[in-house]
């Protein structure tokens, strides 16, 4: 059964799986291009599942078996040489062993095959500051980010910090020496990580989520004395992404985030996934970059009035979400139907069509 874990593995990531499920009761199931599917017609029983994931346990060099057995749950990564690094989490449903691996590939995506455009990968030219990537769970924020930390990579030399829950994507050291810090198995938390991270001499950082204040807070004052900060949220849009951040915050310390926030701030990405005509999914990008009326905006706390500053400054290369979707029609990739249901404004897509 080693052996069969071993080519499973090895013949999922050939076929450009992001996701392995190992549920009794059901074949073993890949998902790809977004779609779960199942891998053959073998339907699992409790304990093949069982003798899987012992397998695993074995092939990743763990011993504590035990106490994932006990705790009823367990979280791990494990690399194979020559096929890539997994990241399991076994956990027990219906009394029988389960997990579910994510696959991270030890290849960096390619920006242009994942339709990111020049502008987002662009702001690896940025010295300072601080750049967000939003978007809902699995919108491919991840591989934005690690396409612009590998242009920084390539083109700049500086040592860079990433502290991600969990590691998506490896990246060797070329121009710049890269640190990757997964947060519970190389550190204890997120603002334990980031509080070293202002010690070990970074010009960047990468902060895989703004989760609480304290995160948010540590990485702004990073960006404030030099440091170049990325991070991620799970919002949709510009707005909503500085508002998120800013209502973190108690009232009282409102005021003074967003003018700390007006200074450092670089750009926002905002990105969805919708379904192509092509049957792959194809991300689409809002796109704002902080000139003086945005900064301005976000210091007199009027998100609501970005939407008209994007849209006016279209020629500096800044793109409203809807008018990426529209845009995105009009290249025949998307229905008009799909344009429509991700719309964050329905009426103002459909008179545009």
């Amino acid at each position: 059964m080693k052996m069969e874990i071993k080519a499973l593995l090895e013949d999922v990531v050939k076929r450009k799986a992001s996701d392995v499920f190992i549920v009794a009761g059901s074949p073993c199931a890949i998902k790809i291009d977004g779609k779960i599917e199942p891998y053959d017609d073998k339907r699992l029983m409790p304990q093949d599942t069982e003798q899987m994931i012992r397998d695993i346990y074995t092939i990743a060099k763990k011993d504590d078996i035990e106490d994932f057995i006990h705790n009823g749950d367990d979280d791990f990564s494990f690399s194979i040489p020559q096929v890539g690094r997994f990241r399991v989490n076994a956990y027990r449903q219906r009394n029988s062993f389960a997990a579910v691996l994510r696959i991270v590939s030890f290849l960096l995506p390619d920006p242009k095959i994942m339709h990111i455009p020049s502008i987002v990968i662009d702001l690896a030219k940025q010295m300072k500051g601080m750049v967000l990537v939003s978007g809902p769970a699995g919108s491919g924020k991840s591989t934005t980010l690690a396409c612009i930390i590998d242009q920084i990579n390539n083109s700049r030399n500086s040592h860079i910090i990433t502290i991600e829950d969990p590691i998506e994507y490896l990246h060797t050291h070329k121009q710049s020496i890269v640190s990757q810090r997964e947060v519970y198995h190389d550190t204890k938390d997120y603002v334990s990580a980031l509080r070293a991270a202002l010690r070990e001499a970074p010009e960047v950082i990468l902060v895989g989520e703004m989760r609480d204040l304290e995160t948010i807070e540590i990485s702004v004052t990073a960006a404030e004395t030099g440091h170049l900060v990325f991070s991620s949220l799970h919002t949709i849009g510009a707005a909503n992404t500085i508002d998120r951040m800013i209502d973190v915050f108690p009232a009282t310390q409102q005021q003074q985030i967003r003018v700390q926030l007006s200074m450092v701030l670089n750009g926002v990405v905002s990105q969805q996934l919708l379904p192509g005509k092509d049957g792959k999914m194809l991300p689409v990008f809002e796109i704002m970059l902080c000139n003086q009326a945005i900064r301005n905006l976000i210091r007199e706390g009027k998100t609501h009035q970005m939407q008209n500053t994007i849209t006016a400054n279209r020629a500096s290369g800044m793109i409203a979400l809807d008018d990426a979707i529209i845009e995105a029609y009009k290249q025949d990739k998307i229905t008009k139907e799909t344009a429509i249901m991700y719309a964050s404004d329905a009426r103002y897509v459909a008179s545009k069509m």
